[in-house]
């Protein structure tokens, strides 16, 4: 999941272009292929820099310069990661009564963010319309738009000014709306309240406190057994997302605003530092090298670890009445640890945009005018706990009351940092993620694993 939002502003510039990086894929493999894949890409962006607008054919936009627009009505499909919360088929049972004639399918892709991604590409490489509404990463949506693989969308006719407006501009590309926030996310530090109360600790704002916690709840009775920490540290794009969540939390960053790579710094150094150190003191479990998402949760829940990084999606999924989850009722959240004080999560969520091989348009805006609503927005927090990307929903105190986690969220959503935008993206955090991997299990050590990492993400930050 996505976790998780993220991002994907960015000025309207070439070097805008360059500083992306996200959920990526496997990168390609060498070749004519995947050459004249980046001449194309360069081209698609040179033509934009040139324009200062969105990529799009010469049918992309109306006479006065919007977004063309298509009456064609009909059945349509919403491609989404693999919905492990069970509830998008019942909002989606809601448009469709009310639209029998121009009903949504859901297809579901798998859980893995970077598997999701490769299947978007295919479909758009091979000109598909069997995805009609995609639903993106929002560090997607740059290359998506570069490469036209997405329509432009006519931005005035949503509310996005009821919306974060860092939200908002994870849809934008060269100051035109490709995609409409479905809802956003930040990270969090879900813990065993019960626990840290038996030992009279308030929730650790740094890693050194974190770490002195474990130590006392694990001389507790009720603590033997139990691990210290976990994020998501498979060689995916969670492991892009907790890097540099540790690097911003030390006081770095992996890209500038300038576009430039800097895993070169001492706070880059810190950050990769404080998670090596975790996996060889135990601070974080062996096994919590191959989690994913669901892979903490479930660890979580099964009362396994005191502390666990995971997106808010996790709130309602741990107070399960039904005998699945073993610490409903015991658990809270705050905001990241850091080096010297409370870290940074990076952005995350979900943003919906229209394939540009899709048909049945006019019924994909429209869902996607229903599917992006306050309404839906405040269903979705309620029965999945998933982040809103509405100001005003923050506020609202029955919400409060039912989620009084809710003001921690705001708080990590206002420091979120965002994932830098590159139309490379795929290459850009498989750079990241070879080195952080290496440095993890050992192969590396932490200078050589981000001195190759400031080579290679540069590269990819530079390739035309």
């Amino acid at each position: 999941m996505l976790d998780d939002q993220p991002v994907k502003g960015e000025e309207a510039t070439v070097s805008s272009l360059r500083m992306v990086f996200g959920v990526g894929q496997t990168p390609p493999g060498p070749g004519g292929a995947r050459q004249r894949r980046r001449a194309a890409a360069a081209i698609a962006a040179m033509v934009c820099a040139s324009l200062l607008a969105g990529c799009g054919d010469s049918g992309s936009g109306d006479s006065k310069g919007g977004p063309k627009k298509s009456n064609d009505r009909g059945p349509i499909t919403l491609a989404t990661g693999k919905d492990t919360t069970g509830t998008l088929q019942g909002q989606l049972d809601r448009w469709n009564k009310q639209h029998p004639s121009e009903k949504v399918t859901l297809v579901e892709l798998p859980e893995s963010a970077d598997q999701q991604r490769q299947q978007f590409i295919q479909n758009a490489q091979t000109k598909s319309d069997a995805y009609t509404v995609l639903n993106l990463d929002p560090i997607w949506v740059a290359e998506f738009a570069a490469n036209q693989w997405i329509d432009e969308l006519p931005a005035k006719e949503f509310p996005l000014d009821k919306m974060i407006p860092a939200v908002v501009k994870t849809g934008d590309y060269f100051g035109k709306q490709y995609a409409i926030p479905f809802n956003t996310n930040a990270g969090l530090l879900f813990y065993r309240k019960d626990l840290l109360d038996k030992i009279g600790a308030e929730p650790p704002t740094t890693w050194a406190e974190m770490k002195q916690d474990c130590a006392k709840v694990q001389q507790l009775p009720e603590g033997k057994g139990i691990d210290c920490y976990a994020g998501q540290f498979d060689k995916y794009e969670g492991l892009t997302v907790n890097f540099s969540e540790a690097v911003a939390s030390a006081g770095g960053s992996v890209v500038d605003a300038k576009g430039k790579a800097t895993v070169d710094t001492d706070a880059a150094k810190k950050g990769l530092q404080f998670l090596v150190d975790g996996f060889k003191d135990g601070t974080i479990p062996k096994q919590a090298a191959t989690y994913e998402e669901e892979d903490g949760r479930r660890a979580f829940q099964a009362g396994k670890l005191l502390f666990h990084r995971q997106w808010p999606y996790q709130w309602t999924l741990a107070n399960a009445k039904d005998g699945s989850s073993k610490v409903a009722g015991k658990f809270a959240v705050a905001p990241l640890p850091g080096l010297s004080g409370p870290g940074r999560s990076s952005l995350g969520g979900l943003d919906l945009a229209i394939s540009k091989f899709a048909k049945n348009k006019a019924t994909a805006l429209d869902f996607i005018k229903f599917f992006s609503d306050e309404e839906n927005a405040r269903t979705n927090l309620k029965v999945t706990s998933a982040a809103p990307p509405y100001t005003d929903l923050y506020d609202d105190p029955a919400l409060r009351k039912q989620f009084p986690y809710l003001d921690t969220l705001k708080q990590s959503l206002a420091t979120a940092t965002p994932r830098p935008v590159v139309v490379h993206y795929g290459d850009a955090t498989a750079a990241i993620q070879e080195s952080a991997a290496a440095a993890l299990n050992g192969s590396k050590s932490v200078d050589d694993a981000l001195a190759d990492m400031q080579k290679n993400l540069s590269a990819a930050i530079s390739e035309k």
